[in-house]
């Protein structure tokens, strides 16, 4: 398979994009810097947030920046595009049809993921403006996992989680995540999608196990398949 070279809609958030190029780099199987994914990344922080404006908070229109980007990307090389964003994919035809390239869907890679390694119910951790879409929901249906979404009350410290903590760059909460765990524990859940790139900070800072299925590493691994390279051990 032609190797293809991969572009990074990155900013959506900045830590997370760093953070995916790490894992890209990691889970490749290469013995020297020419076998690596050749990739171009855009960390554009001036994108729009994807959540309020799904909510009506904000008129800011998050795509047209983002096929932009995509422009951009296209333009220097890119031949497939990865987005470390859930919420963004709330978007995904949207963004796929103005791109006009290959874009890998990490929300569905995702859900496939789940299904793969025999989860029967998984929590859903994301941001409101994923959940509210629907997109996980969907995606896990097709997928014949069962979707269980957190309470209210639950919710608000996801999102606390997600902007007070790892977009603020602030050390994760323990409390917070360990008052969420247990109301999910609560629902029977028997894994748990990390439904946000920002939650993959967590997992990483917390050394989180492998119960927790990470999107972000899903993005990774399906990127590198897309571009024709292959995973290591």
């Amino acid at each position: 398979m032609k190797k293809k070279v991969l572009g990074i809609i990155g900013g959506v958030g900045p830590l997370a994009t760093m953070l995916l190029g790490e894992m890209i780099v990691k889970r490749t199987k290469a013995k020297s810097d020419q076998q690596h994914v050749n990739m171009v990344i855009t960390n554009n922080t001036s994108i729009p947030d994807r959540t309020t404006y799904i909510l009506d908070r904000s008129k800011a229109n998050p795509v047209p920046v983002m096929i932009s980007d995509a422009t951009k990307l296209i333009s220097i090389g890119a031949e497939v595009l990865a987005v470390p964003c859930n919420t963004a994919h709330s978007f995904y035809q949207d963004i796929q049809k103005g791109a006009g390239i290959q874009m890998v869907h990490m929300i569905d890679e995702t859900a496939k993921r789940a299904a793969q390694i025999g989860a029967k119910k998984v929590g859903i951790l994301a941001t409101t403006g994923t959940l509210t879409t629907s997109v996980y929901q969907l995606a896990c249906q097709r997928a014949g996992v069962q979707p269980v979404v957190p309470d209210e009350e639950t919710q608000k410290l996801v999102m606390s989680i997600i902007y007070d903590d790892v977009k603020a760059s602030q050390p994760v909460d323990f409390l917070k995540w360990q008052q969420i765990i247990s109301k999910m524990d609560d629902l029977s859940c028997d894994y748990m999608i990390l439904g946000c790139t920002e939650l993959s900070i967590v997992k990483k800072e917390l050394n989180l196990g492998d119960t927790y299925i990470d999107s972000l590493m899903v993005l990774a691994e399906s990127s590198i398949l897309a571009c024709g390279y292959e995973l290591n051990d």
